[in-house]
């Protein structure tokens, strides 16, 4: 079906099974100059309409190096999102942090390889600026919803994000480590960049899935499914709580990427 003239400004991006949290749902397919994304499922959450899109497809069938990432994004730009919650399954690199952990990260180390990561390939040359990656209005919202609703909450996090699929090598963790990570994930780059570039508020919640490489005898998919289907209705509270409490303006200097007052 095509998108009508209502206009969603909020999404959130994650894997298949977070559409629950949405009511009234329908599903709208959207081509853009990068490609077609998965099906986006709209409804409402609180009286307030939404997007969610499905990362890795409705049937998860999408490793994270081929992920559409431009796609996605200019997807939702173009219902009129300008603000993205994303869910992330990560591994602790800091020893002091735990599975079934919530992490608000503050800045990101991009080890990924081969993805698009501009929409910018030609002229004009547009440089953005990262020096915030996630928005500081979403995060402050989803920290103080996580700290109401989960055990154990940590904050001003360093995550890396490697290419994938496969898992680290005990060598690039303590890489990663020496170089002040605190978790590793897959997907929030070239997510968040896309993002900025498009003036779109960005900001992960993630969940420590397992720790990382060489921290515990062998890390497995199936260890991050079950933890994450573990911490779902907590992931679903904090999110229901952060749409609700997320103003109807924004005061954040995400909507102009080279940095501008």
């Amino acid at each position: 079906m095509g998108v009508g003239s209502d206009r969603i400004g909020i999404a959130v991006i994650g894997g298949t099974g977070f559409e629950r949290i949405l009511e009234s749902r329908e599903t709208v397919l959207i081509g853009t100059p990068f490609g077609i994304p998965p099906p986006i499922i709209l409804g409402d959450v609180g009286g307030r309409r939404v997007a969610f899109l499905p990362r890795h497809g409705l049937e998860h069938s999408l490793p994270p190096h081929r992920v559409n990432y431009r796609a996605n994004i200019w997807a939702l730009k173009s219902l009129g999102v300008e603000r993205i919650i994303s869910t992330n399954a990560v591994g602790a690199i800091n020893p002091d942090y735990r599975p079934g952990d919530i992490a608000i990260p503050a800045d990101l180390i991009d080890f990924t390889k081969g993805r698009k990561y501009t929409f910018f390939d030609g002229a004009p040359v547009i440089h953005i600026d990262v020096t915030t990656p996630f928005c500081p209005e979403l995060s402050s919202l989803l920290l103080e919803e996580s700290r109401k609703r989960a055990p154990a909450v940590r904050s001003g996090s360093v995550m890396a994000v490697t290419e994938g699929p496969r898992f680290e090598t005990p060598a690039e963790i303590r890489m990663l480590r020496a170089l002040g990570a605190d978790l590793v994930g897959m997907t929030a780059s070239p997510e968040a960049f896309l993002a900025r570039e498009l003036g779109i508020c960005y900001c992960p919640l993630c969940f420590v899935s397992n720790m990382a490489a060489g921290m515990q005898e062998r890390v497995t998919a199936e260890e991050v499914l079950k933890v994450a289907e573990r911490l779902r209705p907590i992931i679903d509270s904090i999110i229901r709580g952060a749409i609700a409490s997320i103003p109807s303006e924004r005061k954040c200097r995400c909507a102009t990427p080279a940095g501008g007052p």
